[in-house]
């Protein structure tokens, strides 16, 4: 069992963890809980219903939140010439093509996301693809891409959300922090619902969203009614 806080076990202690919430309540009480002295994120675990161990109940992309996650990252980008200048235009932090792979290789980290276009992916792959890991840019992941300046200017919002299910089937994202309006979380909520069951892999059989809960970054989880979530995901389609 982790170890909480005396914060965390204060605000707990008259919480039924049994309870299910419509996503507003959720919301609402995460709010309402979140103590810390920052403006804490809320996060997003969705239990879908998938194996991640077969490659086609693989569950990963991306979504543009409406209202931002409220975290800028920092973004670097394999690109030449005029995507280079397109990427750089868009506000990347950091924007090169060999002499960026040699410094990866050489120990620099100081991104939170890679971005590639697919004529260097070749030279990154070959080069950098153990070093990498889960961090090498993808085209499932939206992180390959040609329209270079958009997807850094989505990033750079921080509008931009990668998502990708874990090996217990879990998505974790964030959609906020606690200081955005309710509404603004909700919104954010659907958004990255909608994308999920957008991301349904055909293969996937019997209930797909299985279980939600939205939580701060120090407190407590709140379960949300999947069933509910998702028809109201659906209808803002």
């Amino acid at each position: 069992m982790p170890k909480h806080s005396k914060r965390y076990n204060e605000v707990a202690r008259d919480l039924d963890p049994r309870a299910v919430y419509d996503i507003n309540e959720a919301i609402e009480l995460v709010k309402k809980t979140a103590n810390a002295k920052f403006p804490e994120t809320v996060d997003v675990a969705v239990n879908l219903g998938v194996d991640p161990r077969h490659g086609d109940q693989m569950v990963r992309g991306n979504t543009t939140l409406p209202h931002g996650t409220g975290k800028v990252r920092r973004v670097a980008v394999f690109a030449k010439g005029e995507k280079a200048a397109e990427a750089e235009a868009a506000g990347a932090d950091t924007v090169g093509a060999e002499e960026l792979i040699t410094q990866i290789q050489g120990g620099w980290r100081d991104f939170d996301l890679l971005l590639a276009t697919p004529d260097m992916m070749a030279a990154v792959g070959r080069t950098l693809g153990r070093t990498l890991g889960p961090r090498m840019p993808s085209p499932r992941a939206g992180t390959v891409t040609m329209d270079i300046g958009r997807v850094v200017k989505e990033i750079k919002s921080a509008a931009r959300v990668e998502y990708r299910v874990d090996k217990a089937g879990v998505v974790h994202s964030p959609i906020g922090k606690v200081n955005f309006t309710s509404e603004q979380l909700v919104e954010n909520f659907i958004a990255l619902m909608h994308a999920l069951i957008k991301a349904r892999p055909a293969a996937a059989k019997g209930r797909y969203v299985k279980a939600i809960t939205v939580s701060s970054t120090m407190g407590p989880g709140f379960k949300v009614d999947a069933q509910r979530a998702q028809a109201v995901a659906e209808r803002a389609g």
